[in-house]
């Protein structure tokens, strides 16, 4: 049975889009500074529950264990998840101490409670953000799903805004395919497949298309593991030292936003694999259930019927029953249609589709604060990781929490 979404005020101080595990950082950091801020703000997410996206990726991939280590969690205490977890201490995956997923989302939820969060999530998605700027103090007005709106003196996006990104080739198909023989690992759930007897094109090197393979194997498949480059092995998407003033003062120095774009791609440096997974998928090989082609793409492929065939750039040719694109996503903020009126009405600096904010996240001139990707340029190489909701929060709090500081900056802006 479908909630019925409670009866909205007018108006709220503050509106967080998103309900992921970023939005659930912001809202405990800004409770941890101003407890009077509890019921002051509302949380849209269509789903109605907070970190139901989340849960619902780490289902579908069956993904037993984070990658960031257990002091990056949503409590402003880093400490918080050990406590939580002292009596279970098997949850904890080597080398460093990574939370399991059912113990990370145990802890939330006990986040969630603590902090009396639930009734704070309003089930509708927001379908427009419209800027009203022409009023004393600029307000912002969220247009929801069920076509009633509410005004928001300052509005978050917290939702982890990016777009799929596809190889050329994909658009270059002209006959009609089944839509679950070819899609993105963003809309693969290996809960609901038998594969036994098929062989499965995964495209990717990173962590995803690592629990792909596996998860496809698992269910009788073989599988062919196809990346560009070689196949990268490291612990983290990141070094530990972008979470800290060890490379970050550098980076926050570097006036150049083209630099720092150039900085935090070289950072992330494409997709890798934990050195777990690495071991695994050498096992597979060693098996013969799965292949690995490195420094290999796909050039053409064509749907016959039941079955890809599909044309590498070494020259080889190959056949699948499906293939999986585990080719990542992209942060364009001029193809968030949330943000394109705000755009308009507040026009801003963007580099390579990430857009140049002001110290708190803000885009320039107006209430409206990005957080995940979208605010790397201010963030860094980090910022849609758990560390990146942390320090992301760091710099919005304060702009909540003492409006006079934020609002003079505002107005000089």
């Amino acid at each position: 049975m479908e909630e019925t979404p409670p009866c909205l005020p007018a108006k709220t101080d503050l509106a967080i889009i998103g309900a992921g595990p970023h939005a659930l950082t912001l809202v405990t950091h800004l409770l941890q500074k101003r407890q009077t801020m509890w019921g002051k703000f509302l949380v849209f997410d269509k789903s109605g529950r907070w970190m139901s996206r989340w849960q619902n990726q780490f289902a579908a991939l069956e993904i037993p264990h984070l990658r960031s280590p257990a002091v990056h969690h949503p409590d402003p205490n880093p400490f918080a998840l050990r406590k939580f977890a002292e009596s279970r201490p098997h949850e904890f995956f080597p080398p460093y101490d990574l939370p399991g997923t059912r113990l990370f989302d145990d802890f939330c939820q006990d986040v969630i409670r603590r902090y009396s969060l639930q009734q704070q999530v309003i089930p509708l998605g927001v379908t427009r953000i419209e800027p009203l700027p022409h009023l004393f103090r600029p307000r912002l007005r969220l247009w929801l799903q069920d076509g009633k709106s509410i005004i928001a003196r300052r509005v978050v996006l917290a939702t982890g805004s990016s777009k799929l990104q596809l190889p050329n080739w994909v658009n270059q198909i002209t006959s009609g395919y089944p839509e679950h023989k070819l899609c993105h690992s963003s809309s693969v759930d290996l809960r609901r497949l038998c594969l036994t007897g098929e062989r499965v094109l995964i495209v990717g090197g990173g962590l995803t298309s690592g629990h792909l393979a596996v998860g496809a194997i698992s269910r009788g498949a073989k599988v062919d593991l196809m990346i560009r480059r070689h196949l990268q092995e490291k612990l983290f998407d990141a070094e530990p030292g972008w979470l800290g003033p060890k490379y970050l003062k550098g980076f926050f120095a570097e006036q150049d936003y083209q630099k720092r774009f150039a900085t935090i791609l070289q950072a992330r440096n494409g997709g890798s694999m934990t050195p777990a997974m690495g071991m695994q998928l050498r096992r597979e090989v060693r098996s013969g259930n799965l292949r690995i082609n490195e420094n290999c793409q796909v050039v053409m492929a064509q749907w016959m019927g039941e079955k890809w065939r599909v044309q590498c750039s070494d020259g080889s040719q190959h056949e699948y029953s499906r293939i999986w694109l585990s080719t990542g996503t992209k942060f364009d903020v001029t193809s968030e249609a949330l943000l394109q009126e705000v755009l308009e009405v507040y026009p801003i600096k963007i580099v390579n589709g990430l857009p140049v904010l002001d110290e708190y996240l803000r885009v320039p001139g107006c209430e409206l604060f990005l957080m995940g990707g979208l605010a790397a340029l201010q963030v860094g190489p980090t910022a849609r990781n758990l560390s990146g909701a942390r320090m992301a929060s760091e710099k919005i709090v304060p702009a909540i929490v003492k409006p006079s500081m934020a609002l003079s900056q505002l107005r000089s802006a």
